[in-house]
């Protein structure tokens, strides 16, 4: 039996616009994030989820509303799927930060991340319990969840098998609204897409599924 989760970035706020660390601040989608918004709900309606979960932030919130309000669905808030704090970083760019700072940060952004931000892997411990979750609860369905960039990037990670000092070099875009999907099956979960744009293609999807 195949359950389908995917997971999609939120809208863009003003922060992002500037390339400022957002965090755990919690800011509105601006205007670019609101048609963003739409065109995920665009997507949406071919995807045709069985359930959407979203983290409680008011930018995912704002971006799954759309959506919820289309297919009469009520998505369920999980805090686990919160952003991760970036402490001294919030609001900040990272040409803005002391320069040992952000050097550390750079070569290595889980053994030095932000002082007084969450620990990334705490934060892949928490999405990836979630994500587990959310997969035995919708079994041989399909799921939309909405998140975060920073904590998507680290699930990937987390369910692949590779080291999360690796993330940003790794995974070094996510844009807003932007999809990853995964796949369980026969007990494994694989990845089968990874920073896409969300264009309804009923054909695609078809194929697929």
């Amino acid at each position: 039996m195949r359950t389908t989760i995917v997971l999609a970035r939120h809208g863009r706020t003003e922060w992002h616009h500037g390339n400022r660390y957002t965090g755990s601040t919690d800011l509105p989608i601006d205007e670019v994030g609101v048609r963003q918004a739409e065109q995920l709900k665009d997507w949406a309606l071919d995807y045709a989820p069985d359930a959407l979960w979203c983290s409680p932030m008011l930018r995912a919130r704002q971006t799954i509303g759309p959506i919820a309000e289309a297919l009469d669905l009520e998505p369920t808030l999980d805090a686990r799927l919160r952003e991760v704090d970036f402490g001294s970083a919030e609001g900040k760019m990272i040409s803005e930060l002391p320069p040992a700072v952000a050097k550390a940060f750079v070569l290595d952004p889980v053994l030095d991340h932000f002082p007084g931000g969450e620990h990334p892997a705490d934060a892949a411990d928490r999405v990836h319990e979630v994500f587990g979750e959310i997969a035995e609860r919708h079994e041989g369905q399909r799921v939309l969840v909405v998140a975060h960039n920073t904590l998507i990037r680290l699930l990937v990670c987390r369910v692949l098998g590779l080291r999360l000092n690796d993330y940003r070099r790794l995974l070094p875009a996510l844009g807003p609204a932007a999809l990853v999907r995964f796949r369980w099956q026969d007990g494994t979960v694989g990845l089968e897409a990874y920073n896409v744009p969300p264009v309804p293609d009923p054909v695609r999807m078809e194929i697929q599924e």
